[in-house]
Order: C-alpha cells, then sequence, then structure tokens
C-alpha cells in the first residue's frame, strides 16, 4: 500500500494525516485526516480531529461536530 512521511504528517493509501496546530499551555491538538471525499475542494472539507489534555476527542467537518451514536441505536 502506498506511503509517504511529509512535512507534517503522512499519506497512507487514500488518507493524508496533518497535524494542523496546537496550544502548549491548554495542551490541545488539532489534526486534519484528507481523503478523496474530505478535502478543501469538497463541499465537507477536511475533518479535524481536535484533542484535549485530558484526552478527549472531538471531531468536525465543515458541517459541524460528529456526535456518536445515542444509546439504543435512534
Amino acid at each position: 500500500m502506498y506511503f509517504k512521511e511529509t512535512q507534517y504528517g503522512f499519506e497512507w493509501g487514500a488518507t493524508e494525516i496533518s497535524r494542523a496546530c496546537s496550544d502548549d499551555k491548554k495542551g490541545w491538538t488539532l489534526t486534519q485526516l484528507f481523503t478523496p471525499r474530505y478535502n478543501h475542494d469538497t463541499k465537507h472539507g477536511p475533518i479535524e480531529i481536535y484533542v484535549t489534555k485530558t484526552g478527549k476527542v472531538r471531531i468536525y467537518d465543515k458541517r459541524g461536530e460528529w456526535m456518536p451514536p445515542k444509546k439504543g441505536g435512534k
């Protein structure tokens, strides 16, 4: 499978992972995930993965935050 390191991350198959920004004082990081369907040229934009210093993960695209499914399946 195709793999290439980039200046700010790596490409692997149809996925590109890139570090975007961070805050040393508050301890959070923001990583961007690009695919053919989620990139700067599509309506969805890249997927942004925000991680706090305590390990909480929040995922966003241009439409807003991705929420986990509600318990019970509906």
